[in-house]
């Protein structure tokens, strides 16, 4: 089955079944307003403590300076959680991030979104619909009992609630080893082991799986959602441990393997740090692979006059450049490479969530039905429970 999605014009309409919506209303600030800088801190002082500000890495300058707190998605959840005062969640952010604060938090937060706009075109690639499909032609193939589905925190809260239902776990970059590890044991007993449906993301299911699990190229799948049975036979189905699904990040599939080798024949001594969203041959070639939190550490732990290419979004590369000009760090990519959506949260955008909520109108608020975040809650929780590493 093919899920055919609508083009929209940025900024008018409503996709319903998309992970992100693109309808912005209201009337914005000119982005050419030279007091949008001190209508933010006066809206932001007038709430107080009743609105807690999130940023991610990935953010514009202009708007992690009010962040109260700056992390990945996942991060930046709990923290919003572990604010039961604070009355407003504002998520500067994609849609899935205020989704999962949303589920996080307690009844009585609202969180907002300061552009509906700002999704995620990884998240966007695994609908419910088609999910349920690829679901059905498992069961039909005589497999569906053996499988775990996995889902990556970058996805909307109906595939994690999926998840939920079917036995399933959310996990993060840096813990999808632990939790394919817990997937694959919880079918252990079968004779011929059980099998992972990994979502939305096929190149950290397949990094993972390969360069932290052990297991072989071979040993993975990849289920195209627009192709009849996901172009697999049932006999590949039965034979594979790690069913990956066709998603990928558009910033960090960008980046290439002939630039890590221009890049190592240009500067002397560089390292290659990427995210492990980056395809295979990339990552193979690289030096170091994690998370988002953990290219921040290690660029802070790296000695003076060292040099480094980061495999990650521009807005990161960029503030870790500025914040460590002893080391040398250059962007692995020929062009820039911004995330288009997490850059929709501009200063406008912050300004005219923030004065509404001071107006007393909560806009843009987002919120998970009951049933839906019942079940992402689970594999949300199943992740919680997950040894740490």
């Amino acid at each position: 089955m093919t899920v055919d999605l609508p083009l929209l014009p940025l900024g008018r309409g409503v996709d319903l079944q998309s992970e992100r919506g693109v309808e912005c209303p209201g009337d914005l600030p000119p982005a050419s307003d030279p007091t949008l800088v001190a209508r933010a801190e006066a809206a932001k002082a007038a709430l107080g403590e009743r609105v807690f500000v999130l940023g991610h890495h990935y953010q514009r300058d202009e708007v992690i300076r009010f962040a109260d707190v700056t992390g990945d998605s996942f991060k930046l959840a709990r923290d919003a959680a572990a604010r039961p005062d604070a009355e407003y969640i504002v998520f500067c952010g994609v849609h899935f991030m205020a989704e999962s604060a949303d589920i996080l938090t307690g009844p009585h937060q609202q969180v907002v979104l300061p552009d509906l706009a700002a999704g995620c075109s990884m998240a966007d690639m695994a609908r419910l619909a088609q999910v349920e499909d690829a679901w059905d032609a498992l069961v039909d193939a005589g497999v569906a009992d053996e499988v775990v589905p996995v889902t990556y925190m970058n996805s909307s809260a109906d595939i994690k609630a999926f998840c939920g239902r079917h036995g399933g776990v959310v996990c993060t970059s840096s813990n999808a080893e632990v939790a394919l590890e817990w997937a694959f044991e919880q079918k252990a007993h079968l004779e011929a082991g059980g099998k992972v449906l990994f979502l939305p993301d096929q190149h950290l299911g397949r990094n993972t799986a390969v360069l932290k699990l052990g297991l072989s190229l071979e040993d993975c799948v990849v289920w195209n959602p627009h192709r009849p049975n996901g172009g697999l036979t049932a006999e590949q189905l039965r034979d594979a441990k790690m069913i990956l699904w066709k998603g990928h990040c558009s910033v960090h599939g960008r980046f290439s393997p002939e630039v890590v080798d221009e890049l190592r024949a240009t500067i002397p001594d560089v390292q290659i740090l990427v995210h492990p969203e980056c395809r295979h041959e990339v990552v193979t070639k690289a030096d170091l692979v994690g998370s988002t939190e953990f290219i921040i550490r290690t660029i802070e732990a790296a000695p003076a006059g060292s040099a480094w290419a980061i495999g990650t979004e521009l807005n990161l590369v960029k503030r870790l450049a500025d914040a460590h000009p002893d080391k040398s760090i250059s962007f692995l990519d020929r062009t820039v490479c911004f995330c288009s959506t997490m850059n929709r949260i501009d200063l406008p955008h912050l300004v005219w969530a923030l004065e509404s909520l001071v107006a007393g109108e909560v806009v843009n608020r987002i919120e998970v039905d009951p049933e839906t975040e019942r079940w992402a809650l689970v594999a949300l929780e199943r992740m919680l429970a997950l040894p740490g590493r």
